[in-house]
Formats: C-alpha cells, structure tokens, sequence
C-alpha cells in the first residue's frame, strides 16, 4: 500500500512516521499529480482555513474530492474532520472544504490552546484497551446524518470520531500517541 498525506500545513510528518512504523510507504501530497498511484489519503490536524485556502490555491480541492468519491479511502484528523463536513458551525465564510461527509462539525469547540486535553476513548471497533485521544483546539461533531457511523463519543455523548463509508474523521490527534490501532482500521479500508 502507498498512502498519502496532504502536506500543505500541519501534523504530517506524525502520520507519515506512524505509517512507517506500520511498514507503509507514505507520499507528501501537496499538488494534484501527488494523488496518482495512491490507495489513500490522510487529511492531517492543523489549521483547517489555511489548508482550505493553499489547496484551493494549489488547484487540490476538486482533485481530492475526485480522490475520495473512487472510493479510495481518506482519514481526517482535527483539522482534516472540519476539511471532510458538509457543514461547518463557527466557520470562516467562504472557507474552502470538501464537504463531502453529512456531519456538522463545530470548530474549536473546547476553547483555545490551554483547553487541550487528554482523554481515554471507549472505542468499540478497535477494541480493549481504551483509546488515548489528543484533542488540541478540537472541533466536535454536533449532528450526524443516516449514513454515519458514530466509532467514538465523549463522556457526555458527543461523536468525535466518525466512518461514511470511504471515509473516516476524527477529532482528535491518533498521530500524536504511540497507539497505531486507528491507523491499522484506516488501513483496513482500503482492503
């Protein structure tokens, strides 16, 4: 398998060495002929209106959209969730996305910097032990269509990692730990 990781802004270079690790070739993707020849895509964490606006620029949006409705598999973390939603609350206007998951996310919907927390996720498709979740600026998903697969929630019930089909999305940071269970069920998409 041949994975890439959109390197526009952002934690790429964290997917890329959990990839490694798997035995996984990995390919920085920052112009649409970077796409070719890859079985799928990560949308890594970071800001998600810059990465909007360089791959607008670089001519990528319409090229990643085309990516994931082969069918191919595409994973967005934090930033990379609010790049895959249909919906955006607290957005910028005009902000370039993919929209193409029927989720509504909230953008940093637990604050700023200094609310960034650390949490054990129950996550019933990878199994025990408890999922270590990095949220840092984290978006949270407020509503979810028919065709979504809630994989995680919070405590007080809030989906924060999500599956429609190709596609997966998660609030939080799975590159920033050293458990690669959510990288292994990203994997098994593309199989």
């Amino acid at each position: 398998m041949k994975i890439g990781v959109l390197a526009l802004q952002g934690a790429f270079l964290e997917h890329e060495a959990m990839l490694r690790r798997l035995g996984v070739q990995t390919r920085q993707v920052r112009l649409p002929r970077d796409l070719e020849g890859l079985d799928g895509l990560i949308i890594p964490g970071g800001e998600s209106t810059s990465i909007g606006y360089l791959a607008e620029r670089r001519g990528l949006l319409e090229p990643l959209r085309e990516f994931a409705l082969s069918g191919r598999p595409v994973w967005g973390t934090c930033a990379g969730m609010i790049l895959l939603a249909r919906e955006i609350v607290d957005g910028i206007p005009g902000q370039p996305v993919l929209g193409l998951m029927d989720i509504t996310v909230r953008r940093n919907a637990f604050g700023r910097q200094v609310n960034s927390f650390e949490t054990d996720l129950e996550v019933p498709t990878l199994g025990d032990p408890p999922f270590p979740a990095v949220f840092i600026r984290a978006p949270v998903i407020e509503r979810v269509g028919p065709e979504v697969e809630v994989l995680a929630r919070l405590e007080e019930g809030s989906p924060v990692a999500v599956r429609q089909g190709n596609l997966l999305a998660t609030a939080f940071h799975p590159e920033l730990t050293t458990d690669a269970r959510f990288h292994r069920y990203f994997l098994g998409l593309g199989r």
